[in-house]
């Protein structure tokens, strides 16, 4: 599949964050050290890949099959033995470091779930936005999404340090674990009552589609309620970044 310039361009400045080689990625794993994914060769499990590949499993790394090319590009044309790691830019936090966050302020949980936003600008922008609105994590899903890249942190001009950011296998049980804590969730789509006329008090959670496909339809079921902007204009759509400012304002206006 080809590749647009600004997923190319991703990728370089990705190359920050790429550890390559067997030995290399059998100590990044061994250290502890925060990981997004790895990437193996499609098709490559020789010598010692398959207890690397075990130990990133044991370690809840998520592995990736990709084409040996597509290794040669991220590694610089190094020799990558088939294998290379994706360094986060910090550690991940749990869904109770956000609670805690909450609890330690004295105010109802804020939270910003992020479905399959795969654009690391996007995800950058949301993370500032969030800390700036008073959020106190963000959700991400471990697949499909952006992680805690170079990109993403730079995005976020250093919001990323300072906000929680969790990373879920599934959205959907996530949403009901909120739920039974007494979490409303909501959703951004086309179809929903105006945003400005919901309730946004008390503990919240904002779920913010993709860039292209919106929420997903099982997430879009679980949530209480749908928001929605008025479109005036020609286009039917915002940025999702943009979107989920909006509505994160909107939340801290209200709080306030």
């Amino acid at each position: 599949m080809l590749k647009n310039d600004a997923s190319l361009n991703n990728e370089r400045e990705n190359e920050k964050d790429v550890i390559f080689g067997r030995n290399s990625v059998a100590e990044a794993i061994k250290s502890g050290r925060p990981l997004d994914s790895i990437m193996v060769a499609r098709g490559d499990r020789s010598g010692s890949i398959p207890k690397i590949v075990a130990d990133a499993k044991k370690a809840g790394i998520v592995i990736k099959e990709v084409d040996a090319k597509k290794l040669d590009f991220i590694c610089g044309h190094n020799n990558h033995q088939g294998i290379a790691a994706m360094g986060a830019v910090k550690e991940y936090s749990s869904i109770e470091d956000i609670f805690a966050t909450a609890e330690e302020r004295d105010e109802p949980p804020f939270i910003i779930i992020c479905d399959e936003i795969e654009d690391p600008h996007n995800l950058g922008a949301i993370i500032r936005t969030a800390e700036a609105a008073g959020a106190h994590g963000v959700i991400i899903p471990k697949r499909r999404s952006a992680s805690l890249s170079f990109t993403v942190a730079k995005t976020s001009a250093g919001a990323v340090e300072f906000m929680h950011v969790a990373r879920v296998t599934n959205i959907p049980q996530t949403i009901d674990e909120l739920k039974k804590r007494g979490v409303w969730v909501y959703c951004a789509d086309m179809d929903g009552e105006p945003f400005y006329k919901s309730n946004l008090k008390g503990a919240i959670a904002l779920v913010i589609g993709s860039e292209g496909n919106g929420v997903g339809r099982l997430v879009k079921e679980k949530c209480d309620v749908t928001l929605s902007m008025p479109m005036k204009g020609k286009i039917n759509s915002l940025n999702a970044s943009v979107a989920a400012g909006i509505l994160m304002y909107e939340v801290s206006r209200q709080r306030d």
